[in-house]
């Protein structure tokens, strides 16, 4: 039933405060940021008081009185504030209408996504010209009637919200999705299997609440696990295939729930503390609390905590966070078609303060991005710092990402050009750098080293004998791959997955070169697939290397975890590229065999031994992202016209602006020539 009676209460103002802790006494004492690359600048003292984002707090009251319920024993109760005409003093009491039994009606109010003063801002196009945030998000923000939903109480004295406008069958799948192809109820049925309705349960069990609204999805749900560590954390990388499925599945409300509150959590504030995270940072994970409000019994408060590295392995901030958060938030309009979340001003604040970060000038003279070991999905000591293969292939996509979102005004078109300047220097020194074949191979077999000139060949003076021996037995003759790392005299010659599929989807490398990655897989599908895939890494570090690399980390030790484990999450990313060059039929293979083992296996996170035959001798089961990315792989298959949402083709208007033809002696050869032809 879909019908639903809205009340209007113009005097009721959207619920659930964010509690904020302010350095200064005004909220409002922010001028609009200029997003020039000087301009930004600007950014860090107009915010350098605002937020420490770390906590944000959702009053409740565990009194059954007017104003007030206990949030923990009745999680079908919402809580709203009410604020007087002043945003910065709202009242103190917050609650819920409640139904009673003896009424066969009630009115809930449902709170907004984000209830501070960011989520109350508008598309950047009507306030170009405003002179401060305040004026921007007072009007027509305090002024929104909350969004009033009808509880219908039915026979046996269960309240029914009518809430959702979605039809979803037993399965889990929205079954909008296939209306209109002229299905009947059986043959939809029989589209989706026992796996897939096992799948969407543990999705959907491991989803998270925040005020009410859906936020994310936990890291993994193992109801057996005594020790969950960090893994009932909402993990931002985590979180994106669990985005693609819900997305899919045409349920966008909690990706933008998602999407809004890690905003709020960015790092706005510039800091010296070298104990604190730099302005326009991501946090890597999150974690809904509640706790006693000022030491009360009877009222309590939900709070938002964020781990900006602080908790991680080794204490390092993840560099991959907000790119994720970019393509993710790319992928929200590409398959919804809203894309006025995308023209938001606390949006394009939140994507301007992510590329200043990443394209601040330094020491680096490379275009690619400078970064500590264990600052992405390897989150442990093994040997990526650099300018791992990983972290360029997402920096580029979030670059294309922000070109497309970023509403080019006085104010960001400084900022528009460095992203151009970038994306055409990353994709010319990756392409030419970064990629090996045989040809590659026995070219650099025969460098010469100790080269000073301008005209150089080996310019990063590369040794050699850094060849490994596996290499030159393994490489086939067709086919080729980006190397993992580059560095003065270093070559990181390991197959890093990720990085190699982003650059397919991207187009960070040539339509040949992403055509020889998927041939090079194909060729060597015992290795990074055998019997589960996709291996993270190839090959593992054995030995003295081992030792020394990664410090003798007990997790990772060869082929396991990261030190070649097989991650079945790889799988939705691997679905998208193959679609991508028009060879689906590996990512049915590869999804089939996943099918095999995974619901059998307790959908563990990731598989160990050179062929993936054993579950992870720490792996956590029910992984939601091991989950979610055999969904969203299932869906892409069933609707390869969806990929083409997520992935880029070559951007031809780049190759016009080639950084190869900018120096006094330019090569004799530019990959982008071969491209353009």
């Amino acid at each position: 039933m879909k019908s639903s009676t809205c009340i209007g209460i113009s005097s009721m103002k959207p619920c659930c405060r964010i509690l904020i802790s302010y350095k200064s006494s005004s909220i409002f004492g922010l001028s609009p940021p200029k997003m020039n690359r000087s301009g930004i600048h600007n950014l860090s003292k107009s915010l350098s008081k605002a937020v420490d984002r770390r906590r944000f707090h959702c009053y409740k009251h565990s009194k059954s009185q007017i104003v007030g319920y206990n949030c923990a024993v009745d999680s079908n109760r919402r809580a709203f504030s009410v604020s007087d005409s002043s945003w910065g003093q709202s009242r103190g009491f917050t609650g819920s209408f409640c139904v009673n039994k003896g009424r066969s009606r009630g009115v809930l109010v449902i709170p907004k996504v984000a209830s501070d003063f960011r989520n109350h801002s508008t598309s950047v196009e009507p306030h170009v010209n405003e002179k401060n945030f305040e004026r921007i998000y007072i009007q027509g923000g305090l002024n929104v009637k909350p969004l009033v939903i009808e509880r219908i109480e039915t026979g046996n004295g269960l309240v029914k919200e009518d809430n959702t406008g979605i039809d979803v069958n037993e399965s889990g799948v929205n079954i909008d999705n296939v209306k209109g192809l002229n299905l009947t109820e059986t043959e939809i049925e029989r589209e989706v299997s026992e796996i897939e309705k096992e799948a969407w349960k543990i999705l959907r069990g491991a989803v998270v609440n925040y005020c009410g609204h859906p936020v994310g999805t936990v890291a993994a749900n193992d109801p057996a696990d005594k020790q969950p560590l960090n893994y009932d954390q909402i993990f931002i990388r985590d979180f994106v295939p669990s985005a693609l499925a819900f997305l899919l599945n045409g349920e966008p409300e909690i990706v933008k729930n998602f999407l809004l509150h890690t905003l709020q959590l960015q790092s706005w504030e510039k800091t010296v503390d070298c104990y604190s995270p730099g302005q326009g940072l991501m946090p890597a994970s999150f974690k809904v609390r509640t706790a006693p409000l000022d030491g009360s019994s009877e009222a309590f408060e939900e709070v938002l905590d964020a781990d900006f590295g602080e908790s991680a392995i080794g204490r390092v901030a993840p560099v991959d966070s907000g790119l994720w958060w970019i393509i993710l938030l790319r992928a929200y309009g590409k398959i919804t078609g809203d894309y006025t979340l995308q023209e938001r001003v606390d949006v394009q604040t939140g994507i301007s303060l992510i590329l200043n970060l990443c394209l601040t000038d330094g020491f680096d003279m490379f275009p690619s991005l400078l970064v500590t070991d264990g600052s992405c999905m390897i989150d442990r000591r093994m040997g990526i710092h650099g300018h791992p293969l990983e972290i360029q292939a997402l920096f580029y996509s979030a670059l294309r990402c922000s070109r497309e979102m970023l509403t080019v005004n006085d104010a960001t078109k400084n900022l528009v050009a460095a992203i151009n300047s970038r994306l055409s220097a990353l994709s010319f020194h990756i392409r030419e750098y970064y990629w090996v074949d045989m040809k590659k191979i026995n070219e650099i077999y025969r460098y010469k080293t100790e080269e000073y000139s301008t005209d150089a060949i080996n310019k990063f003076n590369i040794y050699p004998d850094q060849i490994p021996s596996w290499l030159v037995d393994w490489i086939p003759d067709e086919g080729g791959y980006f190397i993992g790392n580059l560095q003065p005299a270093h070559m990181d010659f390991r197959f890093f997955t990720l990085g190699n599929l982003w650059a397919i989807v991207s187009s960070l490398g040539t339509s040949k070169q992403n055509e020889d990655v998927l041939n090079l897989i194909e060729a060597k599908w015992d290795d990074f697939v055998a019997n589960m895939p996709l291996k993270i890494i190839y090959p593992a570090l054995e030995s003295d290397e081992w030792r020394i690399i990664t410090g003798s980390d007990p997790k990772n030790t060869p082929w396991s975890y990261h030190n070649g484990g097989s991650w079945p999450t790889l799988l939705w990313q691997f679905t998208v590229a193959c679609i991508k060059m028009g060879k689906p039929e590996l990512a049915q293979k590869a999804v089939a065999l996943a099918e095999e083992r995974l619901s059998a296996d307790q959908w563990p996170e990731y598989y160990d031994t050179r062929s993936g035959k054993f579950i992870g001798k720490q792996s956590r089961l029910f992984q939601t992202w091991t989950v979610a990315g055999f969904l969203t792989s299932k869906m892409l298959l069933q609707n390869p016209q969806k990929a083409s949402l997520l992935f880029w083709e070559e951007d031809y208007e780049l190759l016009e602006t080639c950084v190869c033809g900018l120096g006094k002696t330019g090569r004799r050869k530019c990959s982008r020539l071969a491209a353009k032809s």
